[in-house]
């Protein structure tokens, strides 16, 4: 198990949903975590107290990572934070219905800018630091990248790419920085889902059963404790992957 106490985290988009599991189990385990947030203040300032009756450190970060400086500046304000930085999550997105013949090309902006852009230059900015630490990035996919959702074609697209960038950076940021990537697949319902919607998918996925947030930092503290393994993709989706 690598030692995280005392390291330093940035996860981004961790004012709610998956990206606050993701800062609580890395404050479970003893670490400073930079919480980012947008638009979810409040949520962040719940993420931070999280984090820190997890047993572990916490600060809020505000930055909109659609605009590229702003992305750049939240990197150089994690890194001077502690003097390092250890682990860059990626995890802020945006999903959005835009099937085909409904989408726009402001839709199509905003999807790419925080789903892709957005990773990239914090991880551009943020990569001497993470070399000099000999760190991680963990990137949030997302099963839409292996499958098609006719509703979803955009987000798909979106998240394919950043299969690639995961798949890129890690090896151009080896031996140094390991780079690596999580899929996960229900793990909670889009915004508006009803029931019968979770009903449905439950009975589609092998195990039987929705996942959790909680299921996603499993992964994430799995990439982060074994340091043989870089440019991978774990899918976390209850098999939902092998139904076909």
């Amino acid at each position: 198990m690598t030692e995280l106490a005392g390291r330093v985290a940035l996860v981004t988009g961790a004012g709610r949903r998956v990206g606050r599991a993701l800062a609580v189990a890395l404050g479970a385990r003893g670490m400073h975590v930079l919480v980012h947030y947008n638009s979810s203040s409040a949520g962040a300032a719940e993420t931070v107290r999280l984090v820190v009756r997890a047993g572990g450190s916490a600060e809020a970060m505000h930055a909109d990572l659609a605009d590229t400086h702003e992305a750049e500046r939240l990197a150089d304000e994690a890194v001077s934070a502690r003097g390092s930085l250890d682990v860059l999550v990626n995890s802020a997105a945006v999903m959005r219905r835009t099937p085909l013949g409904e989408t726009s090309t402001k839709d199509w902006d905003q999807m790419f800018a925080l789903n892709v852009r957005a990773p990239y230059f914090l991880c551009q900015r943020a990569a001497p630091a993470l070399r000099a630490a000999r760190g991680n990035i963990v990137n949030i996919a997302d099963l839409a990248a292996f499958e098609t959702w006719p509703a979803y074609v955009p987000h798909g697209i979106t998240k394919s790419a950043v299969v690639q960038l995961t798949r890129a950076l890690a090896r151009v940021l080896a031996p140094e920085v390991r780079v690596n990537a999580i899929a996960p697949g229900v793990v909670l319902l889009p915004e508006g889902w009803s029931d019968e919607d979770a009903e449905r998918l439950r009975g589609t996925t092998p195990l039987g059963r929705l996942g959790s947030p909680e299921d996603v930092a499993g992964a994430m503290l799995y990439l982060l404790d074994d340091d043989y393994v870089t440019g991978e993709v774990i899918t976390v989706d209850g098999g939902r992957h092998v139904r076909r």
